[in-house]
């Protein structure tokens, strides 16, 4: 017989049965199990009969209800590993603190940027220009003195814009055994050294990418590779005034006293080139700027100490040598020119206005935002004050403007382009902070920056190549003179400092005339100058030879050519044509006496 159960016995759960659609309880997996066959509920009453009225208590229904599918699962006494762990998320995906694989990379860069301002510089190819002359040709001759006794030739002191002691000498040195190519070699160093020193004083200001950004600008405009193979005072100027900023950066935590150490690099630039006086106030204020973080207001005795230091040996270097004349002469008193402020407004836009421009951007940037990564880990470090920063912006970015209102000052624009240079190296930092906001955070937008530094290549080379095409090839005018040379000869010439150079043991400076100026003395005695001294000098036949070549003063050179053809004294000998990289032409033209 079958029995039938009055009462429904609930059974375990198991999760992976079918799902059966006649319904029953409400299970914890939302599935129906089925009831089995004559079990029903009293009206009123659970089927458990615990005696609880659902119309009464209609919660309670719920309540009671047991909740299926529910196992109990012994952890066993010693579990074994996990097969995988899950590694921490860290809140950056790289680490933003100095480390040996970050300064290897951004110094292979630096590497990079270098090769690419040496060949830059490498490719350009003239003979000597007439300051590269002069200076190479004093040095050889105070050389001489001191070694041989050769006659010192005077005046060296009134006109150079440096010291004649300094470069002349060691370029000299260097030329005696490499040529003029070793020579303009040691100008290549010194810009290259004045690019690392810039990248690396920049990084301790701000981070690795602003200073490669800011040595990769630099590294390509048009005063920088023009002057990183150009045998003159500039190129070892900027490296000390290089220098002398990467110290004062590099001892902003030092004792105070460690300042002093820039003091006597800062007067040595001034020495080899007079103009970089100009740069000395930007020096003091960043000894100041760089000192303010930890020192606060007593960062004002550090630059007054640096200031002060100064002082005391450039006073002491004019008290015990003879260059204060040429520090007037090229410097302080220099004679004004005739050139419009607005062609030389457009001058220095053309040479340096991309990077001014870029400078400028990043100064108002840093002024505005301080914070110069993308790291989460540096959210809410804005870094200095806004006033700092601004302070900063306009002492590196107004640098830039001292030699164009100096250059318009005096109406020339005279060694404009080589002056720019000095102004350039201050901005760069802030360039390479307008590049780097301009990209934007995590390298957002790089065309935009690629975009920018190719422009700048594109205009320093074109304008090199231009800039080192002004002057003729003089290697012809050269080999058609030195037979005409003996020692005791006089000579006129348009650029003589050339042939001076090049045929030293033949002909010295005292020999010749420059068509710049003269003081003729007659047989009288009496002394005359300007067109009249040209005219006496020809006529009376005083000249041995007359070389011109209508670049430097054409109109002195039209009127001394009408002399010499008059004077009747003199035979035309040799025309050699050149052609100048502005697309102009012209000719050397070589007189010799006949009578």
């Amino acid at each position: 017989m079958t029995s039938h159960p009055d009462h429904y016995t609930p059974q375990p759960y198991d999760p992976y049965a079918e799902e059966d659609p006649e319904g029953g309880w409400f299970n914890s997996n939302g599935y129906i199990p089925r009831q089995p066959q004559g079990y029903e509920v009293t009206e009123g009453h659970d089927h458990l009969g615990y005696g609880y009225d659902s119309r009464a208590y209609p919660h309670q229904q719920l309540a009671d209800q047991q909740t299926f599918a529910l196992r109990t699962v012994t952890a066993p006494e010693n579990p074994a590993e996990p097969g995988y762990h899950v590694p921490q998320t860290p809140d950056a995906g790289w680490d933003d603190t100095p480390s040996r694989r970050r300064a290897w990379v951004s110094r292979s860069l630096l590497a990079v940027v270098l090769v690419i301002q040496a060949l830059l510089s490498l490719r350009l190819s003239n003979t000597a220009f007439q300051d590269e002359a002069l200076y190479l040709a004093a040095g050889h001759n105070m050389i001489d003195h001191w070694t041989n006794g050769t006659p010192l030739h005077s005046g060296y002191e009134s006109y150079f814009s440096g010291s004649p002691m300094l470069y002349p000498v060691l370029a000299a040195f260097v030329d005696s055994h490499f040529g003029l190519s070793g020579a303009r070699a040691l100008s290549l160093l010194c810009l290259l050294g004045a690019s690392a020193l810039l990248y690396s004083f920049t990084r301790r200001l701000f981070n690795e990418r602003v200073a490669l950004v800011a040595t990769a600008l630099f590294a390509v405009t048009q005063p920088t590779i023009v002057l990183g193979w150009f045998a003159t005072y500039d190129a070892p100027a900027i490296f000390l005034l290089a220098l002398s900023a990467w110290i004062i950066v590099r001892t902003g935590r030092a004792p105070m006293a460690a300042v002093l150490l820039a003091a006597p690099v800062v007067v040595l630039a001034v020495a080899v080139k007079y103009a970089s006086a100009l740069y000395v106030p930007t020096l003091i204020v960043l000894a100041a700027l760089t000192a303010w973080h930890h020192r606060g207001w007593r960062c004002l005795p550090r630059a007054l100490l640096l200031g002060a230091g100064t002082a005391v040996l450039a006073g002491l270097g004019l008290m015990y040598t003879d260059v204060l004349a040429g520090v007037r002469q090229t410097t302080t008193n220099r004679a004004h020119g005739t050139d419009a402020a607005s062609a030389l407004l457009e001058k220095s836009l053309e040479w340096g206005g991309l990077m001014f421009a870029t400078a400028v951007a990043g100064a108002v940037a840093y002024a505005l935002r301080g914070r110069m990564n993308e790291s989460p880990r540096s959210y809410g470090l804005d870094g200095p004050g806004w006033r700092w920063r601004t302070m900063l912006g306009v002492t590196l970015t107004g640098t830039a403007l001292l030699a164009p209102a100096y250059q318009i000052h005096l109406h020339t624009s005279v060694s404009l382009y080589k002056h720019l240079d000095f102004g350039l190296l201050f901005a760069a930092p802030m360039a390479g902070i307008g590049v780097i906001r301009l990209v934007g955070k995590h390298f957002r937008y790089p065309q935009l920056g690629v975009m920018l530094w190719v422009t700048a290549l594109c205009l320093g080379v074109s304008q090199s190549e231009w800039r080192y095409g002004l002057w003729p090839d003089s290697t012809a005018m050269v080999k058609a003179i030195e037979p005409h040379m003996n020692p005791h000869g006089h000579y006129l010439g348009e650029t003589y400092e050339v042939p001076v150079y090049y045929l030293r043991d033949k002909t010295n400076h005292s020999q010749w005339t420059s068509t710049y100026g003269i003081g003729y003395a007659d047989k009288k005695g009496v002394v005359h100058h300007g067109n009249e001294g040209y005219r006496l000098a020809l006529r009376d036949g005083y000249f041995d030879l007359v070389l011109l070549d209508g670049v430097g003063t054409p109109g002195q050179d039209a009127f001394i050519e009408r002399q010499v053809s008059e004077s009747g004294h003199y035979r035309l000998v040799g025309k050699i044509p050149f052609r100048l990289s502005s697309g102009g032409t012209g000719s050397y033209r070589i007189w010799i006496k006949t009578s």
